[in-house]
């Protein structure tokens, strides 16, 4: 039995990669049921395919008319849709936003593209990196002297595309149920992406942020907010921000502030950087993961994927869950009352058919007949 926040909630989620496949994970992590309409010749059920946890699985070929009819019917059960194609796809396929909302004119249905339904680029290819290129967030990323450097897959897909989607789709879901209207929600990642850098648009306006690469307080330029190597070859973050974080930070480190330039100084910082890149070479990361434990110097060991679940606080919060054998991300936000719990794929063999069949019992039962 589903349990969570969005219990009650039914998502039907068109096959496609990325952005949507999480998007659809955390609305079945919180409990909506989700159904995941897999194309032909995809896996039944990818057991390492983590993004596709929570979900019942139907294969189902969408090119063929009687499966569409299906499909339809499905639509009128259910409260979100969500998709990821190019635009115009869904239209060709006669299951675009003005049949299904006609069908029922309530659904919410969620578009998830890259460039968006429109505008000059909106019928291109694209992946993560095109997004962000355009957004400024890319150039912003990187060392001073060096090339931009990919975020991983996480600003354009994940942090502008399947975070924006789900607020999306939620937010109309809300007002839908005021209203009684669903609607379109036209979630692109170069939108979200762009929205994400709101802070640094401030910064520029007041003249607080240089378009220089690893030059300024939060990219990596500022030597309190930045990487260091440690004896062993592994890494330390440093984050001291703050006056009384940086000198706590110097106070762990043995270093005497009134030997280094003033942090105001910007021409100063190579010097302060060398002192603390000469201090954290002194000992090993795990060594100084212990002297700054409980700190409020805001250092932190950086570990890496296999040692996540085994650090003392992501162990005690749970942060790092088993499920059906794959360790992975526990389901976020924590809810007091109504927790949302992470599932595998169900191993089912369903059809349209007998989903149609499943709901129309339910929907008997709720009304007593």
């Amino acid at each position: 039995m589903s349990s969570g926040p969005l219990c009650g909630i039914r998502v039907l989620e068109f096959g496609a990669l990325g952005p949507v496949p999480f998007c659809a994970m955390m609305l079945a992590d919180m409990g909506a049921e989700v159904i995941h309409l897999a194309r032909p010749g995809a896996p039944r059920y990818a057991r390492h395919d983590v993004t596709l946890r929570g979900r019942r699985i139907l294969p189902i070929d969408l090119k063929c008319t009687e499966n569409r009819a299906q499909v339809m019917d499905l639509v009128k059960g259910t409260n979100i849709l969500l998709e990821g194609h190019r635009p115009g796809v869904m239209e060709r396929l006669g299951l675009g936003p003005d049949v299904c909302l006609d069908a029922n004119p309530r659904l919410i249905y969620g578009r998830m593209t890259g460039w968006g339904q429109k505008g000059p680029l909106a019928p291109t290819a694209g992946h993560d990196i095109n997004y962000i290129a355009l957004t400024g967030a890319l150039d912003a990323i990187g060392s001073h002297g060096g090339p931009p450097v990919p975020p991983l897959n996480l600003v354009g897909d994940y942090g502008g595309g399947a975070m924006f989607l789900g607020f999306g789709v939620l937010c109309a879901f809300i007002e839908a149920q005021r209203s009684g209207h669903g609607q379109v929600v036209d979630a692109a990642m170069v939108d979200g992406a762009a929205l994400l850098m709101s802070l640094f648009h401030g910064f520029m306006a007041r003249g607080q942020w240089i378009a220089q690469r690893g030059g300024n307080h939060l990219d990596g330029g500022a030597p309190w907010y930045g990487t260091y190597e440690t004896a062993d070859g592994r890494y330390i973050a440093v984050g001291a921000l703050e006056e009384p974080f940086w000198q706590e930070l110097l106070a762990k480190l043995q270093i005497d502030a009134a030997t280094l330039p003033r942090r105001e100084d910007r021409s100063g910082w190579p010097i302060i950087r060398a002192k603390l890149e000469q201090a954290f070479r002194q000992r090993e990361r795990d060594v100084w993961a212990e002297v700054f434990a409980q700190s409020d110097a805001c250092v932190s060991p950086i570990l890496n994927l296999d040692e996540v679940a085994n650090h003392p606080h992501m162990a005690q919060r749970s942060s790092m869950i088993e499920v059906d054998g794959i360790m992975q991300p526990a389901p976020a936000p924590r809810f007091s009352r109504t927790p949302g719990k992470a599932r595998p794929p169900i191993r089912e063999d369903l059809t349209a058919a007998n989903l149609l069949s499943e709901w129309s019992v339910r929907r008997r039962e709720r009304s007593g007949v």
